[in-house]
């Protein structure tokens, strides 16, 4: 019994470490949006500001800082952390009722 409480509380803690990474990534990934941003606006306006091709690139990649942050700090539904361990157990039920 204890054994199980140690693998459960072992799990957990695996799982907090990943949320922790997956938090850390996403702030590096928005740090690097905040940079990169101004210096496209920038080159922008050295190269040829008539034509603000700018927009593009910031645009697309705050595209994507959006959907990381949807992952990150909403999604936990139909694919989110903890479905492949309901997907397991889901499986080795199925697996064991059809052996009883």
């Amino acid at each position: 019994m204890e054994q199980m409480q140690d693998t459960e509380t072992n799990k957990k803690e695996i799982r907090a470490r990943k949320h922790i990474e997956d938090i850390k990534a996403f702030y590096q990934h928005l740090f690097a949006y905040c940079l990169f941003s101004p210096f496209m606006i920038f080159i922008n306006y050295k190269t040829y500001w008539d034509y603000k091709w700018f927009w593009f690139p910031i645009l697309g990649w705050g595209i994507g800082v959006t959907i990381h942050a949807f992952v990150v700090f909403v999604h936990k539904g139909t694919l989110g952390r903890n479905w492949e361990e309901r997907k397991i157990e889901e499986l080795m039920r199925k697996d064991e009722n059809k052996w009883n």
